[in-house]
């Protein structure tokens, strides 16, 4: 009898035990595709303000073909976030460049009078400045999800079950301050340069360095 009732409770134990790794590992996994989604929704914002640069770059030619280091920094910041992959971080750096190349852009526009009363090129500032909008929420979402998945990873027991399913830590998408950027203009390329890590495992400034508006 005794014999019988041992078994009983270590069944119960067995059974316990397996549906608290069950919660902890499907909770990982929510955790993670959360983190995969939000990348997703800032990957298609990005993606948005890439394909509308070349067309950006047609117009100003048409009006300030003078400004040809300008247009070039543009066209190189662009071709090296659509043809380089890399991790999170790298990623931000470029397209924190790319931030920064487009800025002085719409700064050198303002002494083209012709341009600025450009009617397609006003639509698309103003598609570029909602898409870096889009990017700036995507990324609070999108490093709120990554902070609350290294927290659960990084603890115990969770942090046990994370290492035998092989469920990691998340990079956080920081752009970098424009002074920070510039530091780095020389070094860009495409085996990009790896910020300054904060607490965050990420540079700690975020810029929003996006076209300057009309008057």
């Amino acid at each position: 009898m005794s014999g019988l009732i041992l078994l009983v409770v270590l069944l119960a134990l067995l059974v316990i035990a397996g549906l608290w790794i069950a919660g902890v590992y499907n909770g990982l996994v929510r955790l993670r595709n959360l983190v995969q989604e939000a990348w997703r929704q800032i990957d298609a914002e990005l993606t948005r303000r890439h394909d509308l640069i070349p067309n950006l770059v047609k117009i100003v030619q048409k009006y300030a073909s003078h400004e040809r280091s300008t247009l070039d920094a543009v066209v190189t910041a662009r071709a090296a976030v659509v043809a380089v992959g890399g991790s999170v971080p790298q990623q931000a750096v470029r397209e924190g460049a790319l931030s920064v190349a487009l800025g002085r852009l719409f700064a050198a526009a303002q002494t083209y009078p012709e341009l600025k009363a450009d009617q397609n090129f006003l639509a698309l500032q103003t598609e570029l400045i909602d898409t870096e909008d889009g990017v700036a929420a995507g990324r609070r979402f999108y490093n709120s999800n990554v902070r609350e998945l290294n927290t659960r990873v990084e603890s115990f027991p969770a942090k046990v079950l994370a290492v035998v399913f092989h469920v990691d830590r998340a990079e956080y998408f920081e752009l970098m301050d424009t002074a920070e950027l510039e530091a780095v203009q020389a070094s860009f390329g495409p085996g990009g340069s790896r910020p300054a890590e904060s607490d965050h495992g990420v540079s700690a400034g975020s810029t929003r360095v996006g076209p300057v508006e009309t008057p």
